[in-house]
């Protein structure tokens, strides 16, 4: 029985675009992938090369001339709260070939796709093969577990190309898009930028695989040393270089930065701070060269920070790493003296918090005035996974809450934790939970999005979105059952130790719908046919009781498992491990599941109180699956 269904809403309307005439990021980004959705991403072929999971020129413009997203949320009634209704909002995009192509462009530039036979070109081409890039696997990620989209057909992408592991997002204003420029912010930037340790490539990185590779780029722009002559027969070596045209790829393949443009205006916010420096710029007199300057409030006296900063965008550029910036990166730190989160350093307060526009060549216009403004910290791994961590005065039941809860955000640790549970023979405690919570999110939204016009070659009956929503409720009915059968039925699989009381309840309850729906008597166990007869608000009430279960099920974890499993050698040793990859200065902002959505406001503020600028992190779950090794288990 399909669920009822309230009166379609659709929407339709011009999106917003920047005084540069690029459209807002989220824009940006919420089109890419609702088309990528849209595509079956194929083998192409070009220049007598095959390129798998790609897509053409022309499928894309075709998508794009008439693209329909649409989103199902199951709520109560409001004139019968007791009775579940499914809510579809339909957004349609529509476009010319030529708008089409130019927003193709924008994806390009946001390095969310690349041309698949010549990567290093920047321009998306009249007749041209793309694929995607690893940012746009974590940005596709991420919008695909926000708005419930079954991602079966893209699976085999996720699984064969590189993922974006950490993804650093820079808040921007609310009224022009453009990114807030604060201390914080930068100094975040920078120090991802950098990495915990200077990145020289390794030697035998042309015989590393793509996963290899790209794992190298993600720890920071790869630096070399450069030798100079000097004011004598001998020569100046400079450690921590980078080239300019390096320095814009990495920022716009890790970072929220939307194009070279963004990325160099970022860089010359480094300059500005005293964090980079120019070494030398050997292009020849009539070489055209685009010249980024920024400009803002000066520090103090003893500050690094100067009113303005330029980055020279050309191909013989070279920049190195300054005294100030190896200081800010804590290069020179041992890990174990690198400051805690907690520390009165770590509080930074920032300073000269500008937007600036760029110029070419001369300077540009002032900012907004200078603002300080107070980070808001997420507590750090090293806190959360600290034995004697307590949250408040509720003693140690409440911080294992905690730990439970940090554990579950974080894969390795997941991954470790199941393994744990496995060997004391209660690992479907941990199955149970995590089943719930997918369910859960499945129920409450569901999207899909189609090519109003697709290439004719399939049949069927009724519009593809409408199959699509028809075909997840049958999803719903037979996971909400595959639960009840594997965890809670008696004699199941992996039966559950629960309270008789909570059982007994869910037995009766089930008891009594199906007796009404098909008159049969209840045996324990639900078949397909039976499952298939319940509704939305008979689901819902299963996904109550499943709660009430979860609730106990998270209880006896944290105050049964969480105590024994962080005093494991395995787990010591991961967390080691995680600690030195925490991103150490990123503790002093937001960590983000890649399916969280992105904040209104910047975290830690509530709407009305001024944008402060600042950044989080998001993280891809299919990323960390790929980095698993071998012995691990697969989980979500």
């Amino acid at each position: 029985m399909a669920p009822p269904e309230a009166p379609q809403s659709t929407s339709s309307h011009m999106m917003k675009t920047t005084k540069r005439g690029r459209p807002f990021l989220k824009d940006t980004l919420d089109l890419f992938a609702t088309l990528v959705v849209s595509l079956e991403l194929t083998t192409n072929r070009q220049y007598f090369r095959s390129f798998p999971n790609s897509f053409t020129t022309d499928d894309a413009a075709r998508n794009l001339a008439s693209l329909k997203f649409s989103q199902s949320n199951r709520g109560p009634d409001p004139r019968e709260p007791s009775r579940i209704v499914t809510t579809t909002t339909t957004t349609t995009f529509s476009m010319t070939r030529d708008m089409a192509k130019a927003m193709c462009q924008q994806f390009m530039d946001a390095r969310l796709i690349e041309n698949a036979a010549d990567p290093g070109s920047n321009l998306f081409k009249e007749r041209g093969v793309y694929v995607l890039t690893p940012k746009g696997l974590h940005v596709l990620e991420r919008f695909m577990s926000k708005n419930g989209i079954n991602g079966d057909h893209l699976a085999h992408v996720f699984s064969s190309q590189p993922i974006c592991m950490k993804l650093l997002h820079l808040e921007r204003r609310s009224v022009d898009d453009e990114i807030i420029v604060s201390h914080s912010a930068i100094t975040a930037l920078f120090r991802r930028f950098v990495g915990r340790s200077p990145n020289y490539p390794p030697e035998y990185m042309d015989t590393m695989d793509a996963f290899q590779k790209y794992h190298e780029r993600s720890k920071g722009v790869a630096l070399m040393d450069v030798s100079e002559k000097g004011t004598g027969k001998g020569s100046v070596v400079h450690k921590h270089c980078f080239a300019a045209v390096t320095a814009l790829e990495w920022l716009c393949d890790f970072t929220s930065v939307i194009g070279r443009e963004e990325a160099a205006e970022m860089a010359a916010q480094f300059v500005r701070f005293g964090l980079i420096t120019l070494v030398s710029d050997k292009r020849k007199n009539n070489d055209s060269a685009i010249i980024f300057t920024v400009r803002g409030a000066a520090g103090g006296a003893n500050s690094s920070i100067s009113q303005h900063g330029e980055f020279r965008c050309t191909a013989k550029a070279i920049y190195k790493v300054t005294d100030e910036g190896r200081r800010l990166a804590r290069w020179d730190m041992p890990d174990g003296a690198r400051p805690s989160p907690n520390s009165s350093a770590a509080n930074v307060s920032s300073a000269a918090r500008t937007s600036e526009d760029h110029s070419v060549e001369t300077g540009t216009a002032e900012g907004p005035a200078a603002n300080d403004a107070k980070i808001h910290r997420r507590i750090s791994m090293t806190e959360k996974m600290n034995a004697n961590y307590e949250v408040d005065k509720k003693g140690q039941k409440e911080s294992n809450t905690d730990r439970l809860k940090f554990i579950m955000e974080e894969p390795q640790l997941r991954a470790l934790f199941r393994e744990f549970l496995r060997s004391n023979f209660c690992e479907e405690n941990l199955s149970f939970y995590l089943d719930v919570q997918d369910f859960k999110k499945s129920f409450n939204t569901t999207s899909s999005a189609i090519a109003a016009n697709p290439p004719p070659s399939r049949g069927g009956k009724g519009t593809p979105g409408q199959l699509a929503m028809e075909k997840h409720h049958e999803a719903l009915i037979q996971k909400a059952f595959v639960i009840y059968n594997t965890y809670l039925a008696p004699s199941s699989q992996s039966e559950l130790n629960i309270d008789h009381g909570l059982r007994n309840e869910l037995s009766g309850y089930l008891s009594d719908v199906i007796q009404s729906l098909t008159g049969k008597t209840f045996q324990g166990r639900v078949e397909l046919e039976q499952a298939n007869a319940f509704n939305a608000t008979q689901l819902q009430t299963m996904i109550r009781l499943y709660e009430r279960i979860q609730t106990h099920v998270f209880r006896l974890m944290a105050t049964d498992s969480v105590p024994k499993f962080i005093k494991t050698p395995r787990f010591l040793a991961l967390k080691v491990k995680l600690v030195e990859e925490d991103d150490g200065p990123l503790a002093d902002f937001p960590l983000m599941n890649s399916s969280a959505s992105t904040p209104s406001v910047p975290p830690g503020l509530s709407a009305g109180e001024e944008e402060v600028g600042g950044a989080y992190v998001t993280v891809s779950q299919r990323a960390a699956i790929q980095e698993r090794t071998p012995t691990a288990t697969t989980d979500r």
